[in-house]
């Protein structure tokens, strides 16, 4: 076991908007940093969406439920099979309309007609692939890297599905030299070995084991898996 209390110095993963950059995956958290009109990101059905530069095309009332929302899942206000906005049967009309607890928002058309409605917006941003900048995690983790040679520990945050070398660009902001070094684990007999940067944590045999920890009572933090990182020019220590 490598209990996280008995490492030395260590620092947690920390998130800075000014130096984003476009992932396959992205964490709960990080969506929720892109919550204003001039940053809008949300996420529906783990797809994220940056709405930023849509908002600021076509800013006005239908708008203002997205900025309001911004950061958000909003999952809930779509149907999973069709792909649309949820709909309700009105008792008054008798008639199907998109059910909208927020307000009408962009690209849904209105209950009535009306002289501002366009038939030619193509396709909802919301079904189309232009907004589209990657997946929401559908399960995050947290690993240690320990860099050999400095002994400075980390702490990241990251998504099961990433492969170690998506993983390797997180941690480039903790260390800017991160391309050049040797990323190893320790196996069960006690030996370091490289770890296979194409494949994700699990793939490599770094296990998540939360669900065993919790059955056991084990609290949260006791216990995170750790890759550690050699520096190419001086491998001495592996």
């Amino acid at each position: 076991f490598f209990c996280s209390l008995c490492v030395g110095s260590s620092t947690s993963s920390s998130y800075s908007i000014d130096t984003m950059t476009l992932r396959r995956f992205y964490t709960p958290e990080e969506l929720t940093y892109h919550n204003s009109a001039k940053d809008c990101w949300v996420s529906i059905f783990h797809k994220v969406f940056d709405l930023t530069e849509l908002i600021a095309k076509n800013r006005g009332p239908l708008t203002q439920p997205l900025i309001e929302n911004a950061g958000k899942d909003l999952s809930h206000w779509f149907d999973e099979k069709t792909g649309g906005v949820k709909t309700f049967v009105d008792p008054e009309q008798g008639l199907r309309l998109p059910y909208l607890p927020h307000g009408r928002f962009l690209h849904v058309p209105p209950s009535e007609p009306t002289s501002d409605w366009s038939t030619e917006i193509g396709t909802p941003w919301w079904q189309g692939k232009d907004y589209t900048i990657g997946q929401l995690s559908q399960k995050t983790r947290k690993i240690h890297i320990v860099n050999a040679l400095t002994q400075q520990n980390d702490l990241l945050t990251v998504c099961s599905e990433e492969t170690i070398y998506e993983i390797r660009d997180r941690y480039m902001e903790y260390n800017k030299h991160a391309k050049s070094y040797t990323w190893k684990k320790l196996t069960n007999e006690g030996k370091f070995v490289k770890v296979d940067m194409k494949l994700n944590l699990e793939m490599n045999g770094i296990m998540d084991e939360d669900t065993d920890f919790e059955a056991l009572g084990i609290e949260d933090g006791y216990y995170y898996p750790v890759i550690h990182v050699y520096f190419n020019d001086d491998l001495t220590y592996a």
